[in-house]
C-alpha cells in the first residue's frame, strides 16, 4: 500500500513537472501566418503611430503657415489692383485674383479642420 502511494505521489509529480516545462517553453505568441510576435510589440505600434500622427501635425501645420502667407500676398496684390482701378472698370486680373484667394481660403480652412 505504501509503494502504490509514493508510485501515485511521484507520477503525479512528474505530470506536473512536465506540463509546467511544456508551458514555459511555449514563448512568444504567434500570429497565424506563422511569424512571431515581440512582446513590445504593442508598445512599438503605439509609439510609432504617435510618431507618425505628430509628424502629420507638423507638415500640416508649415503647409498652413505658407497658404496664410501667400494668402497675405495675395490679398494685398488684390488691394493694390483694386486702387489701380476706377468705378468704371473692373480689371479681369481682380476677378481672377478674387477667385484665387478664395480658393486657397477654402483649401487653409479644410486644412484647419484636420484630418477627418
Amino acid at each position: 500500500m505504501r509503494t502504490k502511494l509514493w508510485a501515485w505521489i511521484l507520477s503525479t509529480l512528474l505530470l506536473t513537472a512536465i506540463s509546467g516545462a511544456a508551458q514555459s517553453r511555449q514563448g512568444p505568441p504567434q500570429r497565424v501566418d506563422g511569424t512571431v510576435v515581440p512582446p513590445d510589440a504593442d508598445e512599438n505600434r503605439e509609439r510609432l503611430a504617435r510618431d507618425m500622427a505628430k509628424k502629420a501635425s507638423q507638415e500640416r501645420q508649415a503647409l498652413l503657415k505658407s497658404d496664410t502667407d501667400r494668402l497675405v500676398r495675395l490679398a494685398a496684390e488684390l488691394k493694390d489692383y483694386v486702387d489701380k482701378s476706377n468705378e468704371n472698370v473692373l480689371s479681369l486680373d481682380v476677378v481672377k485674383k478674387a477667385e484665387e484667394i478664395e480658393k486657397l481660403a477654402h483649401s487653409v480652412k479644410d486644412k484647419m479642420k484636420g484630418p477627418n
